[in-house]
Formats: C-alpha cells, structure tokens, sequence
C-alpha cells in the first residue's frame, strides 16, 4: 500500500500532471493512486524525487 494519493492532495497535484512529469500514462499513475498496483522502488524514488518529499512519505507503514 502506498499514499501517493495522499500526498498529491495534500500538495494539490493532479495525477495528469504526475503522470507527464514521470512520462507515464494517467492509467498506470491512477493505478498507483488507487492502489491497484505499486510503482517499483526506483519508480517510487522517482515519484517522491518529483514531489520533493522522503521515499518513505509515499508508503504506508501502517
């Protein structure tokens, strides 16, 4: 599980652009946020890289 859902609202991202910014398509970012698959470990670097937050923001340590 991962908050990338999360952590774009809190920022006010929209996944459109998420998903430009990594060159990814909206469904495979939308899937992320949803929880329906996880972004590998580099893609999720990446993904916190972009969003200027630690790795560790993006997931759920619950």
């Amino acid at each position: 599980m991962n908050r990338i859902k999360e952590v774009l609202e809190a920022k006010g991202i929209k996944q459109v652009w998420l998903a430009d910014k990594l060159g990814k398509s909206f469904n495979t970012i939308n899937g992320y946020v949803q929880n329906r698959t996880q972004p590998s470990l580099e893609v999720l670097y990446e993904i916190a890289k972009i969003l200027n937050v630690d790795p560790k923001e993006l997931l759920d340590t619950k």
